[in-house]
């Protein structure tokens, strides 16, 4: 190692400026989830929104047929307001992954409503399978009176 290199390393780890101060044992990592916490929980309060208990999970459908999956996670709501705050970890999931799992959750018309996703995430399965047959079957026509077999 060169001696710049080495004299800024140690002055990266001295608590004070000069020689008599001691050195850091420790390099403290600064984590701002607190302060996020925080601000959340005051916009909630804001809202008048109170927890709700006993959610265990929550699965939110997109368009495209994925399903975004929470388990466990806090939700806090105010319900005169139709006001609802869903945080947590949330996985990003495949529908077919989930459906063995919510189909004894869902009603009638659940039931209905989550037929017709299913038909609309298969057409866009063949539309999408469709695509790639068609680019892969492009192959260039042979132009007439060359012969690419004959190297050159």
């Amino acid at each position: 190692m060169d001696q710049a290199k080495l004299a800024r390393m140690q002055a990266s780890v001295r608590i004070g400026i000069g020689k008599g101060t001691p050195r850091r044992k420790v390099k403290k990592v600064v984590r701002n989830s607190g302060a996020d916490d925080k601000k959340l929980q005051a916009a909630l309060k804001k809202l008048n929104v109170q927890p709700i208990q006993g959610i265990e999970e929550v699965n939110m459908f997109k368009e495209d047929g994925n399903v975004i999956h929470f388990a466990n996670p806090r939700v806090h709501g105010a319900v005169p307001s139709n006001t609802f705050a869903l945080y947590g970890n949330g996985e990003e999931k495949e529908l077919t992954e989930l459906v063995p799992n919510i189909l004894n959750q869902l009603g009638p018309d659940s039931l209905a409503s989550l037929r017709k996703l299913a038909e609309s995430y298969q057409n866009m399965q063949k539309q999408q399978g469709d695509k790639k047959d068609d680019e892969e079957d492009d192959i260039p026509d042979l132009v007439e009176g060359e012969n690419f077999e004959t190297k050159e």
